[in-house]
């Protein structure tokens, strides 16, 4: 029987949705949209969570329940709410240079809630996996562009392509280029010297990954358990926040 409560993806996908209220509830997200449905609608997802938690089903049961189902339906009637998927470019044209500076990390806290969830029936298919690797996305991505950070020689802003969508990652690997493929876990957003990261490259000892295997947007294949050491350290952690 595999013991849900201490299932990773759902304690992630948990803090994912507290982490997201938090940002309504304390973000200046100026125009029209729709933000005391959205809050209940957010905090409605919570006993979804928990009856999961308890249910004692397989991971691959869990990803079929009704319950993941509604979590699925709640991510779009958020963002309907939200004025659609284009809500980001929405909140920052309300805003001047200075403030849309300051709004950088809570969208990219707003994705991280939305992929999380998005991608929660996904990695639940993975199976049983005691692991908190497993709690967040971890996907090929391929840079599209890379630039020196304006503050710093030492670190590195890259635009990687998932397929679907792109996101921004900082690195402290001053190597990378355009086009190295590289694996990339989708971590809670940090922001470096004002500039939010949206994930993390996997590496270990000589640096980022560069060739790695698998098509873009899926799952990296043939990868050193030892790069997974610092995703693991920074899963555990946002857990315990």
């Amino acid at each position: 029987m595999w013991d849900t409560s201490k299932d990773y993806r759902l304690k992630v996908a948990e803090k994912a949705v507290e982490q997201f209220i938090r940002v309504v509830e304390g973000s200046n997200l100026r125009g029209s949209w729709n933000k005391k449905q959205v809050r209940l609608i957010a905090k409605n997802m919570n006993p979804e969570l928990q009856t999961m938690y308890y249910s004692y089903l397989s991971p691959q049961e869990l990803a079929d329940t009704p319950q993941m189902k509604n979590l699925l339906n709640s991510v779009d009637e958020i963002i309907e709410n939200l004025g659609g998927e284009d809500y980001s470019r929405k909140f920052l044209s309300e805003l001047n240079r200075e403030e849309r500076e300051k709004l950088d990390l809570p969208l990219s806290r707003m994705k991280f809630f939305f992929n999380t969830i998005r991608g929660l029936p996904e990695r639940l298919m993975l199976g049983e996996i005691d692991d908190p690797v497993i709690g967040v996305d971890i996907k090929v991505g391929e840079l599209v562009s890379v630039s020196k950070h304006p503050d710093t020689d030492t670190l590195m802003i890259c635009n990687v392509n998932l397929g679907k969508r792109a996101i921004t990652v900082i690195t402290n690997d001053t190597s990378v280029k355009d086009n190295d493929r590289v694996a990339v876990a989708l971590l809670p957003p940090s922001v470096f010297m004002g500039i939010s990261s949206e994930g993390m490259f996997l590496g270990a000892g000589e640096g980022v990954l560069k060739d790695v295997e698998g098509d873009i947007g899926s799952l990296p294949q043939h990868i050193d358990v030892a790069a997974f050491n610092e995703t693991r350290n920074l899963v555990d952690q946002f857990i315990k926040e």
